[in-house]
């Protein structure tokens, strides 16, 4: 069995876990997370305050899937309790985001504006106009619309300007001599 899998899951207080036949839905202060999962593979047990998750049988498809919905079930009791959060930063001339409601404006050198549609269950904020908040329950989510975000612009090689992650280091490259 994965050694991630043999680690139980300690459940907040504040947070619900409903198990029932093929999906776990856990809700708590941020929101509520549905997970499906297969009962070949996986079964999760609740006992007290504690969430558990064993493979149903001893191949090897079902021990690598226990670790997995274990961690994903782990992600979702921290996603519902605490939340996850992204931070981007814009690096050039004239970059700027700006967050209206459920739009992201981003001014990123093109000649036009781009509208970024934050999804309903995720937060954009821009605490400055160089930096980018993305925040939310769902840890695949978050990290799914901070990449489409980076993806306008990625951070270019020579003077590093783009649309980067807060802890992203980017190598410079030394331009070309006579």
């Amino acid at each position: 069995m994965s050694r991630i899998a043999k680690m139980p899951i300690q459940v907040p207080a504040d947070v619900k876990v409903t198990l029932e036949k093929g999906f776990v839905e856990i809700s708590g202060p941020n929101g509520a997370l549905k997970q499906v999962f297969s009962e070949d593979s996986v079964s999760l047990e609740m006992k007290d305050s504690t969430l558990t998750v064993k493979a149903s049988s001893a191949d090897s498809h079902s021990r690598a899937m226990s670790g997995t919905m274990r961690a994903l079930v782990n992600n979702m009791v921290k996603g519902v309790s605490t939340g996850f959060e992204k931070k981007l930063s814009l690096v050039g001339v004239g970059y700027k985001a700006q967050a209206k409601g459920s739009t992201l404006n981003l001014a990123l050198g093109f000649s036009h504006p781009i509208n970024y549609i934050v999804p309903a269950d995720l937060k954009a904020t821009t605490p400055s106009p160089t930096e980018i908040v993305i925040s939310g329950p769902d840890k695949q989510k978050v990290g799914q619309v901070a990449s489409e975000i980076r993806a306008y612009r990625p951070p270019e090689p020579y003077k590093g300007k783009g649309v980067r992650y807060i802890d992203e280091v980017v190598n410079l490259k030394e331009t070309k001599k006579k």
